[in-house]
This record gives structure tokens, sequence and C-alpha cells, in this order.
């Protein structure tokens, strides 16, 4: 492959061209750079390539687009340095045939531009700990929380730019069509594609508007466009994205859901359902984004169809297996019709206890649910969120007053009763993480799950009153959980609890194990 480099670019294959130990260089190839991986850096080179969606045709262009990368993908680990791959961008100065690394802001002319950044163990990418079964919930709960801290704080679309409006979602979904036609051929393929074109447009005649709505309310940010588990790796103990896009800003300033719904479809695709269940309820209860299922399907639809697209284009390429890249391209195709036409929802409460295990048994449930279209609402975080707080911030509320008056509990479940209505209303399955000691409460999701013929289940785990009050003595020291149940509460709830009846205990499902 050597013989085909340009010049620069074989000349730096030498291991004596860095300035600091390498035993052999690797190159990787993308579409758009080449990456040299020499001793503990990598260098990322862009090529001079003009496409539609990326011009580094000037080296004016790639030294601007260097420099983006740098500013866009610094973000995601701020200033430290122990999680930090972005560290500068280096000109070579020289000749091709006999480059030289110079220093940024430095003197002489340069003939090229590069990202240095820190190399990171491979094995450690996110789609490789998935691949080997070692990709964990604890490991995307961390990232769902960091992602929706980050989003928090991200530039805002300004309202007189032209990122995320809906005219330009419609049309990045429609672009994939016309390709997809000339690739997949074969009839069944003409039949997925023409439903899914007119669940496109329908479903965005549907959301048009909240889409508008979000971008106006700043749910609108400069994200990182390319979301997925081969851009994630895991440092230690944190979960950190990179190579966000720097070549397009129309494919980074997109609506928060649209870079979410890129991971959980990529986690649907690997088959890890359960995965992309937590991932996505932890990721609303971090960012309190209530509004965001209504239009993720939308986006995974459609992200699930660009990587179609490519698969297809791939199959036509000289040296292609075709038939291997053909394949892809139809498993992303069925994926999204997946998406678009998901089986019929389900409705799950839980009963129970403070310290019984409900959120551990919710969690087991979410982990095991195989359609990848169930959410978890939890009263601990939608309480909080109803009066502006974070799912872990202590709310200062006293027994049976603030958050926890008798009107506040109310106001409470007939959020999460609304919230559960309209989610099954969209086709996912809820799950009500709440304690539910009263048969009325109870009563009013199991008329809501009749209402829309829908199976309803209650998760009930259940544990010794001293294994109660030891838990939540641990869970306060740990302060780590939205749940501010004390000893005092659980005494309270002790004495009110009205058990499950028989006619209850009939929808009442086996605790996870």
């Amino acid at each position: 492959m050597s013989d085909a480099l340009p010049p620069l670019i074989q000349s730096l294959l030498a291991p004596s061209r860095y300035p600091h130990p390498v035993d052999a260089v690797k190159l990787i190839e993308t579409h758009g750079a080449w990456v040299l991986l020499a001793g503990n850096w990598a260098y990322k080179i862009k090529k001079p390539v003009r496409f539609s969606f990326m011009d580094f045709g000037t080296l004016a262009r790639r030294h601007a687009a260097c420099e983006t990368e740098l500013r866009v993908n610094r973000r995601f680990a701020g200033d430290d340095s122990a999680t930090q791959l972005y560290r500068v961008v280096l000109p070579l100065l020289g000749s091709a045939e006999d480059p030289r690394w110079g220093s940024p802001g430095g003197d002489g002319e340069a003939i090229e531009f590069a990202v240095q950044m820190r190399r990171f163990d491979e094995a450690g990418r996110l789609d490789h700990l998935c691949a080997r079964g070692a990709l964990t919930a604890d490991h995307l709960q961390s990232l769902a929380q960091d992602l929706a801290a980050f989003q928090a704080s991200a530039l805002v679309a300004p309202p007189d730019s032209p990122w995320g409006e809906p005219a330009g979602a419609i049309e990045f979904a429609r672009d994939n069509f016309d390709t997809l036609r000339e690739h997949l051929t074969q009839a069944e393929d003409t039949q997925a594609l023409d439903a899914l074109a007119r669940w496109t447009e329908i479903r965005f005649a549907e959301i048009e508007t909240l889409l508008a709505e979000r971008r106006h309310s700043g749910r609108v940010c400069e994200g990182h466009g390319d979301l997925h588990l081969a851009n994630l790796v895991l440092i230690g103990n944190v979960v950190l994205p990179f190579d966000a896009i720097e070549f397009n800003d129309a494919l980074r300033w997109i609506d928060t859901a649209s870079d979410i719904a890129f991971l959980w479809m990529d986690l649907l695709h690997k088959r890890q359902p359960g995965l992309a269940n937590r991932f996505l309820s932890d990721w609303l209860d971090a960012s309190g984004d209530t509004t965001a299922p209504e239009v993720l399907p939308f986006f995974a639809a459609y992200r699930a169809l660009v990587r179609a697209k490519i698969a297809a284009i791939r199959s036509a390429q000289p040296g292609a297996d075709r038939s291997a890249a053909l394949a892809e391209a139809r498993a992303y195709l069925a994926l999204a019709l997946s998406i678009a036409e998901p089986p019929a929802p389900q409705l799950v409460i839980t009963h129970g206890l403070s310290g019984s295990g409900k959120t551990w048994a919710s969690s087991r449930w979410l982990r095991a649910e195989s359609s990848g279209r169930a959410l978890r609402l939890r009263s601990d975080v939608e309480r909080k969120r109803l009066h502006g707080l974070g799912a872990l911030a202590a709310s200062g509320s006293g027994l049976n007053s603030g958050l926890y008056a008798p009107q506040k509990h109310g106001d409470t479940y007939a959020s999460l009763l609304a919230r559960a209505s309209s989610l099954l209303r969209q086709g996912w399955s809820v799950l009500v993480d709440a304690a539910f000691l009263r048969q009325h409460e109870r009563q009013a999701f199991a008329d809501l799950a009749v209402a829309q013929a829908a199976p309803f289940h209650i998760l009930a785990p259940e544990a010794p009153v001293a294994v109660l009050r030891e838990r939540i003595s641990a869970r306060q020291a740990r302060g780590n959980d939205a749940s501010e149940a004390t000893l005092a509460v659980l005494e309270q709830q002790l004495g009110w609890v009205e058990p499950l009846s028989d006619a209850e205990r009939s929808h009442r499902l086996p605790t996870p194990s």
C-alpha cells in the first residue's frame, strides 16, 4: 500500500522522523485522513480531498480543520490531563521527502499540519469492549451522565444560525434514499425503502413543531456528531468520546437527541438492547429532557440509514467484499425498520418499601428487556426534576415537607402517569420505579394500561426490615443515588403500606435474580 502513498506519508513511516522513541510506525487510513501511530503518540494528517460534505482541498483549509478538531475534541476531557487525548496541532516543515516537525506557532513555512494525539489501547474502544462482552451498564451510566453534563454546558445554536432547523433534519434524512435505491435493488429492498421513506415523511410531519420548539429552548448545541461505540474509549474508569466531526458544522451543531440516538442505535445494532435501554434511561434521568423520546426514533432511523448508505457505497468500490457490504447495508435497513415499527409496548410499575431493591430490580428488568424500546421513570428523579433539581441534588426536604409534602407527592405521581401515558402512545415500554405503597396509586397505572391496551405488570422486590435499614443507611453514606429516603421515612412507610391484593398479585413479575 505504501507505494501508492504521497511522498510525505511515505517519509513519515520511518521511525527516525519522530522526536521521541518509536519502534515502528503503523498507518491507518480513512476517507479523509492518514493516522500515523508512532510510539506513545498518534498523528492525524488531513487528506487533500474535496467532497460535498468535506473540503480539505487547500493547506489553509486543512490547517483550519486541524485546529477545529483539536478544539471540539478537547471539550470532552476538559482540563483533565489524565484523560485528555488531544494535545496540539503541529506543523511539518522542510520537504515531503525530508520533513521535520515544527513547533506550534514557530518559525518556518509549513508544508502540512497534523493533530497530535495521545495514543490509547485500541482494546479499550467501546466497540471492542462490546464485542468481547466487557461493556457494562456502569460504563454507560457514567457516560450518560457525562454527556448530559457536557450538553448542558455546550454552546447553543444562535437563533439566527441555520443549525438544527427542522428543514435541515428532513433534508439529511431524505438524502439517504436515492443512494440506497441505487445499490439495494432487490424487491424486498425496494419495499423496505418505500416503507421507511413514507414513515420518515409522516414522522417528520408529526415532530416538526417539536423540533423547532426544542431548538428554541436550547436543545440544539455544538455536539459530537459521530457518537458511536467506535468513537468512545475507556481510559482508566472514564469513557471518553473522541473523533468528533470537525469538517462540517451542520453535522456537529445538532439536536442533543440526535447525538444520543446514534449511540442508542449502535447498541441495538450490536444486539445489546438491554444496554440500550439502560443508557437511554440514564441519560434521560441526567438530562431531564422529557421530549427527547418523541424525536429520538426519527434520528435513530436516520442514523441507521446513513450507516446502510455507507455500506452500500462501499459495496461498489474496487476490491470491496460486495456480499459482506450489502449484507451490512441490509442489516442496518432492517434495524431502521424495527425502530420505525416497534413491538407493542408494556407498562411495568414497582412496589416496595424504601431499600427493598426496586431500582436494582428495575435495572435488571431493563437489562433483560429485549425490544430495546424500554424506558425507566424514577419517582426520585421526577420529583426533583419538577422542582428544577438534578437527579443527585439534595433537596433539603424534611419528612412530609418540602418536596415530600403530600401535595408534592401527588404531583409527582400525576407527572409520572402523564409521562407514562405519552411514552406508551409513542411506542415505548415504560417501567415506573416508585414506591406505589397505596392501592389507588397502583390502580391509576393499571387503568392506564387498560386504556392503552398495554400488558400491565408489577415488580415487587422484598427484604426483611433489618436489611431495609442497613441498605438505607449504606445508600445515605454513599450519597450517589437520587433517593433521599431516611430511616424515618421507612418507619412511616411501614405504618401505611397497603400490600398487593390478590388481583394485583396476578400481575406480579418474578424479582430478577
